[in-house]
């Protein structure tokens, strides 16, 4: 079941969603069939339930959205980019804790 407060972005949606976000944006790159993708995907899903109204958190399938990915140079996933302004801030790869995230998007108000 989707999070209703995490936003799915394609190639066709990204751009403007990061542009007109109000907040900090996390976008987790990610694909179904990636172990460590559905590990993250929860902690992802609770850090937006708990931040509503406070960053904009959202989601791009890496098989679906193949020219955001491209633009954005992902190789490995789970890719989380963290953005402030419409601007890329920072980048990781891997599992992230869900303190660390939010420690992240935190910097970025």
């Amino acid at each position: 079941m989707a999070n209703p407060n995490v936003t799915e972005l394609t190639d066709a949606n990204f751009d403007s969603f990061i542009k007109n976000a109000g907040a900090p944006v996390l976008v987790d790159f990610w694909a179904p069939w990636c172990a460590p993708c559905r590990m993250l995907g929860p902690i992802v899903d609770e850090v937006a339930t708990e931040n509503v109204g406070k960053f904009a958190i959202a989601k791009v399938n890496v098989d679906e959205a193949p020219g955001v990915s491209a633009q954005f140079g992902i190789r490995s996933i789970p890719s989380l980019i963290y953005f402030k302004s419409g601007a890329k801030q920072e980048q990781s790869v891997g599992i992230s804790s869900k303190a660390e995230i939010v420690n992240k998007l935190t910097a970025l108000l």
